[in-house]
């Protein structure tokens, strides 16, 4: 298969014989001379897209988005914005019910992914790794969990025990390979639901929420990961609330407004400098609170169990002041200092 191999990122167990479902995988299959648009790099393409669970509960509305080969691109909004939910339609998952989806070139809707052979064309190429690993992983070991995606490809046996070995060997799971997944760690299901996408060698891989209940090594391995995944051709799209993460895994963000609308699609840099952007969209809050006779008063974001401040916010600001400072007045001053730059959100 052509492309650099995928190997373990340093924080994973050592295991002999490492390789990539690169190195098993057949080749792709191509798409026809016509579908110019994947061959100008367009892996997807959403037209005022518009989703309700029911109607008149809209989870997202008018959302217009392109997506080309080898982007990492992070879908970012407060939660119940909207954004599993794209992420879902992207992955062909939900159905929207306005608006339309093209991947590859190939107009995806029920009636399309009804079809034997554009669903299995299309489920070749994209892979998705939910928030809850429990959502994801169904079967009686870590090895059937890795083999299911193979075997309903309808792949030779000796190619999907390669995949399946190799898979393995990559995520360092051939210790836990005979194991029940619903008694490994959390860090670990979260593991073997990422290899259980893997094995398919998709071309894109969408996570959501990666980075949910990792403790920092795991983290830490997952983001190398990642970056080594991109390195290989693989295109990345990620869902998340938490602005902490994101400077290592993606370079393009796309914003969702708690309307469910899109507020903001740009590089990643420009969207986490625009402090009123993240105000308004509820991934930061302004936070204000006392030391003594001074008012402290700045961006902030929260998410479970901490307290930290925005990540590349410009400024935070000091307000002096008698008392307790509850509004302008002759004695108050404001002076600014360059803020920390250390975020997450909820």
């Amino acid at each position: 298969m052509a492309g650099p191999p995928v190997g373990p990122p340093s924080g994973a167990p050592a295991d002999d014989g490492r390789a990539s479902p690169n190195d098993a995988a057949p080749e792709r299959e191509t798409t026809p001379p016509g579908d110019t648009r994947e061959r100008a790099g367009i892996l997807f393409r959403l037209t005022g897209v518009g989703y309700e669970y029911a109607p008149g509960v809209e989870a997202l509305a008018a959302v217009d988005l392109q997506i080309d080969r080898g982007e990492r691109l992070a879908i970012l909004g407060a939660n119940g914005s909207g954004k599993s939910t794209l992420l879902k339609v992207l992955a062909g998952l939900a159905q929207p019910t306005q608006g339309t989806v093209e991947a590859f070139g190939e107009r995806i809707d029920d009636g399309a992914l009804k079809d034997e052979a554009t669903a299995q064309r299309f489920r070749r190429r994209v892979g998705m790794v939910f928030q809850s690993a429990d959502a994801q992983l169904f079967n009686p070991s870590v090895r059937d969990e890795v083999a299911f995606g193979p075997l309903h490809l309808d792949l030779p046996r000796a190619e999907i025990v390669a995949r399946v070995e190799d898979t393995l060997a990559m995520l360092g799971l051939g210790a836990l390979a005979e194991r029940a997944p619903y008694n490994l760690s959390g860090g670990e299901k979260k593991k073997v639901a990422l290899a259980s996408v893997l094995s398919i060698n998709p071309e894109v891989l969408m996570l959501d929420e990666p980075t949910n209940g990792l403790d920092p090594r795991t983290q830490e391995w997952l983001m190398e990961l990642l970056e080594q995944l991109h390195g290989a051709g693989k295109t990345i799209v990620v869902a998340t609330h938490q602005l902490d993460v994101l400077e290592r895994m993606v370079d393009r963000a796309v914003v969702l407004g708690e309307d469910h609308r899109p507020a903001a699609d740009g590089a990643l840099a420009d969207v986490l400098s625009d402090r009123d952007l993240l105000l308004s969209v509820n991934l930061i809050h302004e936070h204000a609170h006392h030391h003594g006779a001074l008012l402290h008063s700045h961006p902030h974001a929260h998410p479970p169990g901490r307290e930290r401040h925005a990540e590349n916010q410009p400024e935070h600001r000091h307000r002096h002041g008698q008392g307790r400072g509850d509004g302008p007045g002759p004695d108050r001053a404001e002076s600014r200092e360059p803020a920390a730059r250390d975020g997450a959100t909820q």
